[in-house]
């Protein structure tokens, strides 16, 4: 039933969509028909178009389906729980990295069962001071490590995978604070179904009162997680498991560890996309990977333009590496059975970096010739586009922040758009371009006789 809550924070999105039908259905679009119909590609391209969306369209109802048929898993007793190693690799992060070690340490999970290893993966400001913070606050749990230069999350993460001695492994970002009983239900998955070797989290936003940009981003990460990897995970196959929140099962992962930390894409190792590359890796062994909808991890987000863009550049690079790499055994014969709605993401992934982009560029040349036509077209689009999001996020928080996805989609629209059609032509670089320095005064003094480069004393042993 929807609550009066969410029926108001519905209203504004029944009336967006309402009045963009509206403008559609009297909207003169013979001037582009006429534009289309001058040139030998036109009506093909108009024609495309057509089916473009029409594919799009069933896929989205596909994936509503998919989303209500959605269910956490049931939590595990403390005796069912396996032990966990939980890796927190850092670069950068200053005092952050303490919060986001100590909310682990208060998690519910039985403390006999769960070892930290902290890995600073050569920071140049204070972050090794906060770890050390961390080890005195709880000193049989974190175990630490300090790479002499950065090398990576890639590499920082390898190191914690060699140490570990977890039944699974948990991989938690630096600037991230989990709640209290994320781990114990992050877990629960690979209790229930030994098939899971790996589990993605759901990521909130951590830091979403600083500005307009973590408020729009916390519309967009609630579909993207409860509604789109929710709607994976019921096939068994989500996509890619977030560097902010995940779960490995430690058979598999050591199983292509090596084959993972050694990736290259166009003869040069790959250092982003460490976190989808381990997903295709567990997926191509046969493994189920799910998601946890009551796994919940709050993480910060960049809260500029100039970051905002270099993150999603980041992202939209990874996923053309790995969209191409999932494709190489994808459509084999790679695990026993479900595997058709995977190709179905897949193939929806290939279609949107190629004949999507095509159509995005065919769309900017038209804008350029018929601003006046064109433009009110593309804004109510996005109008329509905001609505899914928006509506979605009404109903499962019952929150008024769902009107967030209305500017989001024309902030996307107008500054973000060009970043999917630059990755496509850029997927061989590597920067990972959002990571500042943070310091605080010398922090050193405090630490006589302490060596950052030597390692913390062992874990006591898991149960």
């Amino acid at each position: 039933m929807i609550t009066a809550s969410a029926k108001k924070a519905l209203l504004p999105f029944l009336l967006i969509l309402m009045s963009s039908i509206t403008i559609s259905a009297y909207a003169d679009i013979k001037p582009i028909w006429n534009f289309v119909q001058e040139y030998p590609l036109g009506r093909i391209l108009l024609i495309t178009s057509y089916i473009f969306f029409g594919i799009h369209l069933a896929i989205f109802i596909w994936r509503i389906v998919l989303s209500m048929k959605y269910k956490p898993v049931i939590p595990c007793t403390d005796e069912e729980l396996p032990t966990v190693t939980v890796i927190v690799p850092a670069y950068n992060e200053g005092r952050q990295v303490l919060d986001t070690i100590k909310s682990i340490c208060q998690s519910d999970y039985p403390p006999e069962k769960i070892s930290i290893v902290g890995v600073d993966d050569g920071s140049k400001d204070d972050t090794w001071y906060w770890l050390n913070q961390a080890e005195k606050e709880f000193p049989d749990r974190v175990q630490l490590f300090k790479q002499p230069t950065n090398r990576g999350k890639r590499h920082a993460l390898y190191m914690g995978f060699k140490q570990g001695q977890g039944d699974v492994y948990v991989t938690i970002d630096s600037d991230s604070i989990v709640e209290p009983h994320t781990l114990r239900n992050l877990i629960s998955p690979f209790v229930r179904n030994h098939r899971v070797g790996a589990v993605a989290g759901n990521v909130r936003i951590l830091n979403h009162k600083e500005g307009i940009i973590p408020k729009m981003l916390e519309v967009a990460f609630a579909f993207s997680f409860d509604f789109l990897r929710a709607g994976q995970s019921v096939i068994n196959s989500v996509m890619c498991t977030p560097g902010a929140l995940s779960a490995y099962r430690r058979g598999v992962t050591l199983q292509v560890l090596h084959e993972w930390v050694d990736q290259k894409f166009c003869g040069v190792p790959a250092n982003i996309g460490e976190d989808r590359a381990m997903t295709n890796l567990i997926l191509r062994e046969g493994y189920f990977v799910h998601y946890e909808r009551n796994a919940v991890v709050h993480t910060a987000c960049p809260v500029t333009f100039v970051k905002l863009w270099k993150m999603l550049l980041r992202w939209a690079r990874s996923n053309v590496r790995e969209t191409l790499m999932i494709s190489y055994f994808v459509f084999r014969k790679f695990r026993k059975e479900g595997a058709l709605g995977l190709r179905i993401n897949v193939l929806i992934s290939l279609l949107d970096m190629s004949l999507g982009q095509i159509m995005h560029f065919c769309t900017i040349i038209m804008l350029a010739c018929m601003p006046l036509v064109v433009g009110p077209q593309m804004l109510t689009g996005a109008a329509i586009a905001s609505c899914a999001p928006g509506i979605f996020y009404a109903i499962r928080y019952k929150n008024e922040r769902a009107i967030w996805a209305f500017p989001y989609s024309y902030y996307w629209m107008i500054c973000l758009s060009w970043i999917s059609l630059y990755a496509l032509f850029t997927p061989h670089k590597n920067g990972w371009m959002t990571r500042d320095i943070q310091t605080t005064t010398d922090p050193w003094p405090s630490l006589p006789g302490k060596d950052p480069f030597t390692v913390a004393p062992t874990l006591r042993k898991a149960a």
